[in-house]
């Protein structure tokens, strides 16, 4: 009887030294554990957009969302449905797939699909891109950029070539979208009374414009080139070249003449230094800043 009591405390202790072991390495392994609001609940897609400025919404729709759906994703191995919505200047095209496949064989399938694009889609946008994987619950922080020293085109260039890219080379985080970013212009604002005063045409206002910063994007300029670099060879090694533009401020624009004139631009327009218009902003402290929306990848630990 004796015997049995004590083989019976022994299993108890056992028991409660296992228990106790296990407790510990629970609470061990509870601070590594990934954090998520919620799991994974959305059926795996991929999203492709395309920029196509000056578009509009219908334009969008007949020249690139529907070739995209019919002729390039439609029959995509795993395909479940495909979703779209043309806007102006913007085509979003989702390709849903069947439950169970796995995400990075299905962006595989739509990127093969997706290098036929340059023939099935007429030359009016840009090539169409592949937006990166992001979990269910996408947006797990914003964060706000406001300034009592830079403007908001310094912060948007701050944010752009610095913030940005160091948030992206953070583990698991997906995409950075900077809203309220502001690119800063050289503009030229023409005042129709002035030009029919001088008698100058608005044509030769943008030729000198083009010309004067030596490199364009409009084809029938002078200056139509895709840059300005190039290189000298000697007889012992070859040297690069990079031209520095000389003009850089909107001083500097308004004291060039107008071709075929005596006049500057300066008599025919103002010259400022800006940004291009916005469709939207974004607000901090009442009043326009940045947001920077930070989206992770599927299945990363939020912490």
């Amino acid at each position: 009887m004796r015997s049995i009591v004590k083989s019976s405390l022994q299993f108890r202790y056992l028991v409660i030294i296992i228990a106790g072991v296990m407790m510990l390495a629970g609470i061990t392994q509870l601070r590594k554990m990934p954090v998520d609001v919620l799991p994974e609940f959305s059926p795996p897609f991929v999203e492709i957009q395309v920029e196509a400025l000056g578009l509009s919404a219908e334009e969008v729709e007949q020249m690139i969302t529907v070739p995209l759906e019919q002729d390039l994703l439609a029959g995509v191995a795993w395909l479940d449905v495909i979703r779209s919505e043309s806007v102006p200047g913007l085509s979003s095209v989702l390709v849903y797939f069947e439950p169970g496949t796995d995400l990075y064989r299905a962006r595989q399938m739509v990127s093969e699909r997706l290098a036929q694009a340059a023939v099935g889609i007429p030359h009016v946008s840009k090539p169409p891109s592949m937006i990166q994987p992001t979990s269910s619950a996408s947006r797990f922080m914003i964060v706000g950029l406001s300034s009592d020293k830079l403007s908001l085109i310094d912060m948007g260039v701050l944010a752009r070539w610095t913030i940005g890219p160091r948030l992206l080379g953070v583990p698991g985080v997906a995409n950075v979208a900077i809203w309220g970013s502001r690119d800063r212009q050289l503009q030229v604002l023409v005042d129709p009374e002035k030009l029919q005063a001088q008698g100058v045409s608005l044509g030769q206002v943008i030729e000198t414009t083009g010309n004067a910063l030596w490199v364009s994007s409009l084809s029938f300029l002078e200056a139509s080139s895709p840059g300005t670099g190039g290189f000298i060879d000697t007889p012992n090694q070859r040297l690069g070249i990079w031209h520095v533009l000389p003009i850089s401020s909107p001083e500097d624009l308004a004291k060039v003449p107008v071709d075929g004139t005596s006049l500057t631009l300066a008599d025919v327009s103002e010259i400022v230094e800006d940004h291009q218009p916005l469709i939207g902003d974004a607000v901090v402290n009442d009043s326009s800043n940045l947001l920077l929306v930070i989206e992770k990848l599927p299945g990363t630990n939020t912490l």
